[in-house]
């Protein structure tokens, strides 16, 4: 007979439908979590639900609608009771790629709204109940927020920001010995190329014909620079992995660098700005100044 899983305590992750949030929300319930998977909707409630229906379970929930918050926080806490919270995952995030000069400001204020101002709040509801239960938080980032590519202002913007709000929470929560860890994402197998390549090729259609031949060029770039990163993406997995341990290991790291593509990704980031951006063009293929 198999030795009983560890009952490891409660876990809030958001956005699991998909992706890295499915892949976490599966793998924690597998080693000995009971885990809140938040999702926008019943029908992928009723899916992340019969991935391990002892336990998971599902929070309707919306990281940009404080209401919705403060009441998975409440049906959290009343499930949880005197235990609290093990660990936060904050893992919802989007991306609409777009050259700044003609991006609306609603996509661009929506990609700041889901990846860095909702696990923002996200932390201020639960952090009485991650206190309480003595957890850690985890933040998913990305290696887009060490290393920006054209088209990808907003979403680095982003993922610079949750970075920093990693490296303030951990100095901020030490007095009550709360660990804080920071995923940096490389290129991983998630549905998020395809919504990639849809907004890239709706480009065409959103841009007028003069803003969009001014960017054509770059635009090809960045797709096939994207096509090329899906081609040789991880599994989820490997994230949810990474995940695990931060919430595990009786010492994590402050920052994980996950995926076999993340170590180069660094390292063209930790060059000199114009370095840095010559390696860039000419990995991408951007076209020359005129």
């Amino acid at each position: 007979m198999s030795d009983p899983i560890q009952d490891r305590g409660f876990v809030v992750v958001t956005g699991t439908s998909t992706g890295i949030g499915a892949a976490t929300a599966l793998h924690l319930a597998e080693n000995g979590f009971h885990v809140f998977a938040g999702v926008r909707n019943a029908e992928d409630a009723e899916t992340v639900k019969a991935g391990a229906p002892d336990a998971l379970t599902p929070l309707i929930l919306d990281v940009t609608d404080q209401s919705a918050i403060s009441a998975a926080a409440a049906t959290v806490a009343g499930i949880a009771g005197d235990r609290g919270l093990a660990g936060l995952v904050n893992n919802a995030g989007i991306a609409k790629p777009a050259p700044i000069e003609y991006q609306p400001m609603a996509d661009f204020r929506e990609q700041l709204e889901v990846n860095l101002f909702g696990p923002v709040a996200m932390v201020q509801a639960f952090l009485p109940l991650i206190r309480r239960g003595c957890g850690r938080i985890v933040n998913v980032g990305s290696v887009g927020g060490m290393l920006v590519l054209p088209l990808n202002g907003a979403y680095s913007a982003s993922k610079f920001g949750i970075r920093a709000v990693t490296d303030a929470l951990r100095l901020e929560l030490r007095q009550w010995k709360i660990d804080v860890s920071l995923i940096e994402v490389a290129p991983v197998q998630t549905a998020i190329f395809e919504k990639t390549y849809a907004e890239l090729d709706a480009l065409e259609q959103k841009l007028s014909e003069t803003e969009y031949g001014l960017y054509e060029e770059q635009i090809a770039a960045v797709r096939k620079s994207t096509e090329k990163a899906a081609a040789s993406a991880d599994p989820p997995l490997v994230i949810a992995e990474a995940i695990a341990d931060a919430l595990i290991s009786d010492k994590p790291d402050t920052k994980y660098l996950a995926g076999h593509g993340g170590k180069g990704i660094a390292v063209a980031a930790a060059l000199p700005d114009r370095e840095r951006d010559f390696a860039l063009v000419h990995e991408l293929g951007l076209p020359k100044p005129e």
